[in-house]
Order: structure tokens, then C-alpha cells, then sequence
């Protein structure tokens, strides 16, 4: 009995040493990203190489606002993020009418919207660009946040978990008078918090991120994002890699900030997936 007590802590010790040795080994790249991002140009490539700026500098991120446009980047960027969680709801509207609504043809529309998770976005993207096109809103932020307010994989999801809502609840408020928008603010909602945050990051992600799309559509500098002015600036700045860390830095750490305040709800969504 001791004996196998002793090989089990010893297997524990194995586990996380791995553990922690692989979690060095995957920072490691991000450490060095950040680290870079406050040092001077030529303290970048310097032999040998330093993990922590020796002349810690903000000059970096100075010249990212200053002489890159990044204000611009980032306004966009944000707008493309505040209208992708406006369609966050929208698609949460919608599944929840595919859950708990009965309508005529609701499973062959519910089929339909699944069908189009099986075909690739860049398929779709020179069709949508030339109804845009026809509308006239080409070069317009309207072109660049409108196709992305309606996304099948997050109809999909809400569905799912709008289904575990049970009907009686619904009903229940329904009979104290309770009107449909009442119920799915109030009621609904707060219940698919879990869901909710992880559709919420994983918009985030997209918006900030968004890349292809906004290329695409707009040809005026004054409406590209983040992702594509950091990209311009790896064509402009080639050598420059203190300021082109700091250009990565500056798109990765939000990512990781908004992922910390959601993981307990994330954690809480898969307990209850296990109830369930």
C-alpha cells in the first residue's frame, strides 16, 4: 500500500514537472515577444541576447501611434468588435427561436443555416462582395461589419444550450404575464452566461483579429484594422523588430486579458455541459 502510494506522488511529480516544463517552453516565445517590445532597436538583435531590456523604452509603442496610424487601426478595430458582439445577440435571438419556437419549416431553415457551416468563408467572400458592391457599400465600414453580424456556428451553439432551458420555466413566465423580450433578457440570458462568454471571446477573437476581409473590401487606408496595419508594418519596417514586437504585443495581450475575465465563466459552461 505504500508502496503504490509512493509510485503514485511519484507519477504526480513526473506529471507536473512535465507540466511545467512545457508551459516554460510554450512562454517562451510570447516572454520574449514582450520583453522585445520595450527595447531599443539595436539592443533586439544584440549578441548575446538579453530576456530583459537593459534601457527599458517606451519609444516603440510611441512611434506604433505616432508615425504608423495605429489610432486609426485601432478605432476601427473596436468598431468591428462592438458591431460583431450586436450580432452576438442578434445570433442569440436566433437560436433561441430555433430552440424553444415552433414555426412552420423551422427544421429545414435550422438545416439550412447548418449547411452553410460546411462552406469555407473565402468561398463565399467574392459573392458577398459583389452584393455589396451592388449596394454600394464597397470601401464603407457599413461593407466591412455587415456580413459578419450573422454566423451559423454561433446560431448553432446558442440553439444547443437555448434546448436545456426547460419549457416549463418559459411557460411559468408566460402565465405571470411576462412578455417574450422580458423573458429572454431576464430569463433566458442569465442562464446562458456560460455560453454566452465563450461566444463573447471567441467574437472578440474574430472581430479583433479580422484580417482578409477588411483587406478586401476597403481600399482606403483610413478603414483598415489592426491585423492589416500590423502587416504593413512588417512590409515598412522589415528590419525594424523592436517596433514590429511591439505591434504583435500590442494585438495579442487584449486577447489574453479578455480570455482571463472570461475563464470562470468558460469553466462554469463545462461544469454544467458535465451535469447535463
Amino acid at each position: 500500500m505504500a508502496v503504490a502510494k509512493k509510485q503514485n506522488k511519484l507519477e504526480k511529480y513526473f506529471v507536473l514537472a512535465l507540466l511545467i516544463i512545457g508551459g516554460i517552453a510554450v512562454s517562451i516565445p510570447f516572454i520574449w515577444m514582450i520583453s522585445s517590445s520595450f527595447k531599443p532597436e539595436s539592443e533586439v538583435l544584440s549578441i548575446p541576447p538579453t530576456i530583459l531590456p537593459d534601457n527599458p523604452t517606451l519609444d516603440n509603442y510611441i512611434s506604433l501611434f505616432t508615425g504608423m496610424n495605429f489610432t486609426v487601426y485601432l478605432r476601427n478595430t473596436l468598431i468591428i468588435v462592438f458591431f460583431s458582439f450586436i450580432g452576438l445577440l442578434f445570433n442569440a435571438m436566433a437560436g433561441y427561436g430555433f430552440a424553444k419556437y415552433s414555426f412552420k419549416g423551422r427544421e429545414k431553415v435550422f438545416y439550412l443555416v447548418l449547411a452553410t457551416m460546411m462552406i469555407p468563408g473565402q468561398v463565399t467572400m467574392i459573392p458577398v462582395y459583389l452584393i455589396l458592391n451592388q449596394m454600394g457599400l464597397t470601401n464603407t465600414m457599413t461593407g466591412i461589419v455587415l456580413p459578419g453580424l450573422a454566423v451559423a456556428f454561433s446560431i448553432f451553439l446558442f440553439r444547443q444550450f437555448m434546448t436545456t432551458v426547460p419549457d416549463d420555466l418559459i411557460e411559468a413566465a408566460r402565465l405571470d404575464g411576462a412578455g417574450e423580450f422580458y423573458i429572454f433578457f431576464k430569463l433566458v440570458v442569465p442562464i446562458a452566461k456560460p455560453i454566452f462568454a465563450v461566444q463573447g471571446i471567441l467574437t472578440f477573437i474574430a472581430g479583433w483579429n479580422s484580417f482578409l476581409w477588411p483587406l478586401i473590401i476597403a481600399n482606403d487606408e483610413s478603414l483598415y484594422t489592426l491585423s492589416v496595419g500590423l502587416s504593413l508594418l512588417q512590409g515598412q519596417y522589415a528590419n525594424n523588430f523592436a517596433l514590429q514586437m511591439a505591434g504583435a504585443a500590442f494585438m495579442v495581450v487584449p486577447i489574453i486579458i479578455i480570455f482571463s475575465f472570461f475563464q470562470k465563466y468558460i469553466v462554469e459552461g463545462f461544469t454544467m455541459s458535465g451535469i447535463k
